[in-house]
């Protein structure tokens, strides 16, 4: 991936870039082999590893669900979305555009002819865990590229809806000596990533909000339902939500994630979808486990306003089943 400040010119040459998005604009809709989706809504997923479920068995879980538009066959956080609307009964048809260690700025670079193949209704994208990866903390990175995207997508349908994911704390940043949150509480790294994505939203009308999904990792923390310190082992009764590298998410981080972005995109509680969900269960979670991520992710979701209470409430236990085919 080209670093920032390699790029800054190029960047900031705007008749160039709306050179770019007329000619894909054209190109879209002169390709006839491509139709319109018979979903309700398409939605694509702009991403990295921290989107296609790097570390974990998430990273192909149900790939046949989802459209992996690089054909990598990854399903990741984008199947387990489709997987949690396709049991509320909701009927989207879910894309996935994912690179390792890339932010917002790579898939400007080289992906717009992937991305530009059809409008969108709904996209869902985040940049480098760090926000720069040359300059951790900085949010000008983000701001400018999100900002860019935003008008390409904008450019298909005027009326897209973008949501900014704002990633997770990690723990190899705070618990290693010489790292740039190096000592700091765990939950201030994905406080500062928010502030980040808050500045990007903030830059864009096509943005409508950010997915609180560090804020989550924290919340699920607090809640006793995740350990804070991989580094010190994982306490009884609490699930780790980073893998081996203690930087990626597990499967419960990817699970958390999802949930996330299900509650925040739909506006549906994410404990609506029951301490039954199949995805959990099929991933290997326990149902207290998937009943402990489905509240950390309501509250968070609670706290900005973006969810009403509505959980299921089974009359009686109910043994958990494998998910169906996908909608």
């Amino acid at each position: 991936m080209l670093l920032w400040r390699h790029q800054n010119n190029r960047f900031n040459r705007k008749p160039q870039m709306k050179l770019i998005i007329a000619t894909l604009t054209g190109l879209t809709l002169l390709l006839t082999g491509v139709s319109a989706s018979a979903a309700d809504t398409n939605l694509l997923f702009i991403g990295n590893s921290f989107t296609f479920g790097y570390g974990s068995a998430a990273r192909h879980y149900r790939a046949e669900s989802v459209t992996d538009l690089n054909n990598q066959g990854i399903g990741g956080v984008p199947a387990l979305f489709k997987s949690f609307t396709d049991q509320a009964g909701l009927d989207y048809d879910v894309y996935l555009e994912t690179q390792p260690g890339a932010g917002i700025d790579y898939h400007l670079e080289n992906k717009l002819s992937v991305i530009g193949r059809r409008p969108w209704d709904n996209v869902v994208m985040h940049g480098f865990s760090t926000l720069d990866s040359a300059k951790p903390g900085d949010p000008q990175v983000l701001v400018t590229t999100v900002a860019q995207m935003a008008e390409f997508m904008e450019s298909m349908n005027p009326d897209v809806e973008i949501y900014l994911t704002a990633t997770w704390s990690r723990a190899d940043l705070i618990y290693q000596a010489d790292r740039p949150w190096t000592d700091k509480p765990v939950q201030q790294m994905a406080l500062d990533v928010r502030a980040g994505y808050d500045l990007a939203a903030a830059n864009s009308n096509a943005v409508k909000s950010v997915n609180a999904v560090g804020e989550a990792w924290t919340e699920a923390m607090e809640l006793g339902v995740a350990d804070s310190n991989p580094y010190d082992g994982i306490d009884a009764g609490k699930v780790d939500l980073w893998t081996w590298d203690h930087y990626h998410a597990s499967n419960f981080g990817y699970y958390l994630e999802a949930l996330v972005v299900f509650g925040n995109v739909t506006e549906l509680d994410p404990r609506s979808l029951g301490e039954n969900e199949c995805s959990g269960y099929e991933l290997g979670m326990s149902r207290s486990e998937i009943k402990g991520l489905q509240l950390a992710a309501f509250n968070q979701l609670a706290k900005e306003g973006r969810v009403e209470p509505a959980p299921l409430v089974l009359p009686s236990p109910v043994a958990p089943q494998r998910c169906g085919p996908a909608r």
